[in-house]
């Protein structure tokens, strides 16, 4: 039986052959201690592309995005976030748990972008003690939840601009920045440039089993890396995930033009089918979002019958479905995505369930039950 087509995430990635093997070969060493080569060699190289004094092996992007706001901010700060970030709706609060902060989440707009007039009604009457005044600014780039987009760099000149004239720090979580740079046609450090702190994800599209990076000025990392021990973050022998990410970096990050135009296949495909509403303007990177035009129909059986028909996508937001394309899917792999949202949306059709939050499959295949996949984000 054939794989599923797993486009849930490009958090499923497996690694290619050859950077199994460059993990089979790294030197090890101590690294809370410093000492493990390979660790530090990844750090050195992130530190150099993204145009920072220094870098930090982190186990996760939330992990990283987490020292990097602890690492900017005393407690009793305030956050200027989007309130379709990653950082504000998938991270589990912990800035405020952890650090005693207090999240401001403002608007986002279609394009991943805060407006800084938004950020400049945020900041009006920092000076009454009845507020807790700003510590930071998060943009997220590419941005997830907008469909993928990249963040332009006038906006961003414009953003660290306004963020130096009110003495704030700006974070950039960038767990696709090499999206982005790939998609704009340009070095990856000319958009870091904008930011104070940057993070990037390993194991996303470029594929590394497991591991983000954190980058900025030595300072900032040598609190940041004290701040990860205390989180439970400073692995030992860590030169096995770093050995995955330098590969990443040498060897994956062109081919990331593969999965935007695989998006674009699957965005020009879901959009033939009637019945699937689609955004019109095509995707930026690698994530296509749509959902079933009529709301009628059950979501959850035709998530069911698309799985059962070989492809996986993801719930991301109420009625709303996400695929992301990444290293693994072929545009052959595509097409038959395309024609199995048909078939899947025709089955929903047919079956004629209302929509109920607590449905259970019950169609039984020839080889036997298959069981509903809990689908998350």
């Amino acid at each position: 039986m054939k794989d599923p087509i797993d486009l849930r995430s490009d958090t499923v990635t497996l690694p290619p052959l050859n950077m199994r093997k460059a993990i089979a070969r790294a030197q090890l060493g101590d690294d809370v201690y410093g000492e493990d080569p390979t660790v530090n060699d990844l750090e050195r190289m992130v530190a150099r592309k993204l145009g920072k004094e220094a870098a930090l092996l982190t186990p996760s992007g939330t992990m990283a995005n987490l020292l990097a706001i602890l690492s900017h901010c005393s407690q009793r700060k305030r956050l200027l976030v989007g309130d379709l970030s990653d950082i504000w709706k998938w991270e589990a609060g912990g800035a405020s748990l952890l650090g005693g902060l207090v999240y401001d989440p403002l608007p986002t707009q279609p394009n991943g972008e805060i407006a800084i007039a938004a950020m400049e009604a945020a900041l009006y009457g920092e000076q009454d003690f009845q507020r807790v005044p700003a510590g930071l600014i998060c943009l997220e780039n590419t941005h997830c939840w907008c469909g993928g987009k990249a963040l332009s760099l006038e906006y961003l000149a414009r953003v660290y601009e306004f963020a130096q004239r009110r003495s704030l720090p700006v974070h950039m979580d960038g767990a696709r920045l090499f999206n982005a740079a790939v998609s704009m046609g340009m070095d990856v450090r000319q958009i870091a440039t904008f930011a104070d702190s940057v993070t990037i994800c390993l194991s996303k599209g470029l594929a590394a089993p497991v591991g983000s990076v954190l980058a900025g000025r030595s300072s900032f990392i040598n609190n940041a890396r004290r701040l990860r021990k205390m989180l439970g973050g400073g692995m030992r022998q860590a030169g096995i995930v770093a050995a995955g990410g330098i590969y990443s970096l040498e060897q994956m990050v062109d081919r990331l033009s593969e999965d935007h135009a695989n998006a674009l296949l699957l965005a020009q495909g879901l959009a033939e089918i009637p019945g699937i509403e689609i955004s019109l303007e095509l995707p930026h990177t690698n994530i296509v979002f749509f959902t079933l035009a009529d709301h009628e129909l059950s979501l959850k059986y035709f998530l069911y019958s698309l799985e059962n028909e070989g492809v996986r996508v993801s719930e991301l937001g109420r009625r709303r479905l996400r695929a992301v394309t990444h290293y693994g899917v072929s545009p052959e792999d595509i097409k038959f995505a395309v024609e199995a949202v048909g078939r899947a949306l025709a089955r929903t059709r047919a079956a004629a369930l209302p929509v109920a939050e607590d449905f259970q499959p019950w169609h039984q295949e020839a080889e036997g039950p298959l069981e509903m996949t809990t689908l998350v984000p």
